[in-house]
């Protein structure tokens, strides 16, 4: 995976033009529930793209800050997806999405407590130790505090990556949208993360809502990505240096030339700030 490029998701509606012309667009993500059954239009559309670009395995549904043990159904099925892949990363949630059996189709949060974190690191090694592979750990975006919090979230990442060796998925917008709802600096947030642990960032969009005259921001990933976050990703990157960046759509999703200059922006700004010279993208 190069360090300094663009991905995007991978979408039936792109897949042909972007075999076709992928102008700034270096590697795609996939989500591993996607693709956990065997054959299908998904499959053949996978395995065309990843015979000529890097490939990214991003789960949602392995449920790492659950209070219940893992899936091991879940677990074999996501294991057997990197084995047929061979991603270039592999990619979690600092989130859980179920519990007693149910599966709550959403990103729920994790309360920054040492027990929460005795339970991510057990459930972080257990799916590395299956995939034979470091995974790398979302920061996820936050609507509410939790009362009796023993650390702030940087400082429970970066507890989680000396305890287990995982790496992070620096989500970016993530990170603005809890700044905004919560009320804390984005940049002290960024600080305060294990930034050579960095091996991803995600920029998206998010949606701006009103509740009882309180504005909430949320992130649905169904819109390009504001100016703010990629002001936020340009001083991030002057911290990191250059990392895969991957940007999310996954509503309304946009024709192809429309993401495929919003990669080719994205690369740009990253070329710049790193201080190095933009190459010339194909439209």
């Amino acid at each position: 995976m190069p360090p300094a490029s663009v991905g995007v998701g991978l979408k039936p509606d792109h897949a042909d033009a972007l075999l076709a012309a992928p102008g700034a667009v270096r590697w795609v993500e996939i989500h591993a529930e996607n693709v956990m059954r065997a054959g299908g239009p998904a499959h053949r559309m996978l395995e065309a793209v990843r015979r000529d670009m890097p490939l990214s395995v991003h789960g949602v549904g392995l449920s790492l800050g659950g209070a219940d043990d893992l899936d091991p159904d879940h677990l074999a099925r996501l294991a057997a997806v990197v084995a047929r892949t061979e991603p270039a990363l592999v990619s979690e949630h600092l989130a859980w999405c179920g519990t007693g059996g149910a599966f709550l189709n959403d990103l729920l949060p994790v309360p920054c407590t040492r027990e929460a974190l005795d339970i991510v690191a057990r459930h972080v090694a257990q799916t590395q130790e299956a995939l034979g592979r470091p995974i790398l750990v979302e920061n996820p975006s936050r609507y509410l505090a939790f009362k009796g919090e023993e650390m702030d979230e940087p400082a429970f990442l970066a507890a989680l990556v000396a305890r287990t060796g995982c790496g992070l998925l620096l989500d970016v917008n993530n990170v603005h949208v809890s700044a905004c709802n919560m009320g804390f600096d984005p940049m002290t947030y960024i600080e305060g993360l294990p930034l050579d642990a960095v091996g991803e960032i995600h920029l998206a969009g998010h949606a701006v809502r009103t509740v009882d005259g309180v504005e909430i921001r949320i992130d649905d990933h169904g819109s390009a990505v504001p100016d703010a976050v990629l002001a936020l990703y340009a001083e991030t990157l002057r911290r990191t240096g250059a990392r895969p960046t991957l940007i999310e759509r996954d509503s309304n999703i946009p024709p192809w030339a429309e993401l495929s200059a919003e990669a080719a922006r994205v690369a740009a700004l990253m070329t710049e700030g790193l201080g190095e010279t933009p190459a010339r993208a194909s439209a």
